[in-house]
């Protein structure tokens, strides 16, 4: 089975030329023959030139014989995507693909006992921070275009898909929080955290049950922008490296410093009076002008018939963007699929400009092309466009099992300093030693 790049009969065909040209050179000329290389050697990743020496799109793949295909994807709109790039990819290969629904976040768990079976999907749908535990089981094949998608995607997108430098992922969106406002309480949308604080203390009235500002205070997920801008970091070498941890180093206690400073001067309240539903009713009524959340959130805003507009975060006291974190969706390749030719082919025809754009009208999704971004219909949609900026500047959720402990830890953590107004780097400092902890306990 090609691992990269190279097929089967692919790799038949190299020894088969190679003991010919040695033949031919009576086994002595090797000098006029050690470059020579099989035309279709590599297929997946060379780029071929035209006779201007200008550089063409990859060759396609030499697709398996009598090859059908299994995918497994979320359902809803997702379902109604895949089944419609199923369609158009038979119509252009004619090789038949049948859509099953198993949701994203079951997928990976359903491959482990699946796979090695021989009755998983050639091709599944799955979040990049449960990627690791598949790429150490052996139960994914990498990415057989990362060239093409290094060039053409979000590198959130391609770091949160990726593990030990090699690319895996066939990424089909990314989603990420935002500042969502109500245009009908902010007249100027802040471009920095003290200009939020600003408008949001004047408009906070726990008596009148109005406030300017939420933020669910407890939950590590969105505490991360403030902490990642201050230059905080979850671990170190781009999220690879456990060894070293960045959650109680200057940046991360800043970032529990300013988390202070909003309780005492727009959000009165304990972490326990503030979640989804409370930020959610007080949006609808007009009782509450900025949020911190995400796109899942938009559906209901709309129903209620709020007027709202989403922008990315505004920049802290340092200047910086913060860096919220990211969530990616991407196609995996079974490793235990029969016909890895066609299904790379499959992810890969599923992320074209084409079918994302698809995806995009069919379900708001974001997608993780960078073109896209550029799209007039995209850009039109100030929503999406809100998402996407901040998108740009978000981290990928780290995707290696050692972030398993961070969750807890960093959640109990923020909000003790939310609640008692205790000094971060005492509170950071044991979290971290708790994190090391788990981590230990996880490796053994």
């Amino acid at each position: 089975m090609r691992r990269k790049g190279m097929s089967v009969l692919a790799l038949s065909f190299v020894f088969i030329l190679v003991f010919a040209l040695v033949g031919c050179s009576g086994g002595n000329n090797a000098t006029g023959n050690q470059n020579a290389k099989p035309d279709n050697a590599n297929k997946g990743n060379a780029t071929s030139t035209n006779s201007g020496n200008q550089p063409t799109e990859p060759a396609e793949p030499e697709i398996e014989k009598d090859a059908s295909l299994l995918v497994w994807d979320n359902g809803g709109s997702d379902e109604d995507w895949a089944k419609a790039v199923a369609e158009e990819f038979t119509k252009k290969y004619n090789i038949p693909v049948e859509v099953q629904v198993v949701a994203q976040g079951d997928a990976p768990t359903k491959l482990q006992t699946d796979g090695p079976a021989l009755l998983g999907a050639d091709v599944f749908l799955a979040p990049h921070d449960r990627i690791g535990s598949l790429v150490s089981a052996g139960l994914i094949l990498e990415n057989f275009y990362p060239d093409e998608y290094k060039r053409d995607f979000m590198d959130a997108a391609i770091t949160g898909t990726t593990i030990d430098g090699v690319l895996y992922g066939y990424p089909t969106a990314i989603d990420t929080y935002a500042l969502i406002y109500n245009k009908d309480l902010v007249k100027k949308v802040p471009e920095t955290m003290d200009e939020l604080i600003e408008q949001a203390k004047a408009f906070t009235d726990k008596s009148k049950g109005q406030y300017g500002f939420m933020m669910q205070v407890g939950d590590f997920y969105f505490l991360h922008g403030f902490l990642g801008g201050y230059g905080g970091y979850v671990f170190g070498d781009k999220n690879t490296n456990s060894q070293d941890i960045g959650l109680n180093n200057e940046g991360a206690v800043k970032a529990g410093e300013l988390m202070q400073r909003l309780r005492k001067e727009v959000l009165p309240l304990s972490s326990a009076d503030i979640n989804a539903a409370i930020k959610e009713s007080l949006f609808i009524d007009n009782k509450l002008m900025f949020d911190i959340n995400g796109p899942w959130s938009v559906a209901a805003l709309q129903e209620g018939k709020v007027n709202f507009g989403v922008a990315p975060l505004p920049k802290l006291d340092n200047g910086k963007a913060p860096a919220s974190f990211s969530g990616v969706r991407a196609y995996y390749v079974n490793s235990y699929t029969k016909y890895p030719e066609a299904a790379s082919l499959y992810a890969k025809f599923a992320t074209s400009e084409e079918m994302l754009m698809k995806k995009f009208e069919m379900s708001g999704q974001m997608p993780p092309r960078t073109k896209l971004l550029e799209n007039e219909k995209i850009n039109s949609d100030e929503i999406i466009k809100g998402f996407l900026e901040q998108a740009a500047v978000s981290v990928p959720m780290p995707n290696i099992p050692e972030m398993e402990p961070v969750w807890g830890a960093m959640n109990n953590a923020f909000t003790v300093i939310w609640d008692e107004d205790t000094d971060p780097k005492v509170i950071l400092d044991k979290a971290v030693k708790q994190i090391k902890e788990g981590i230990t306990l996880l490796k053994q």
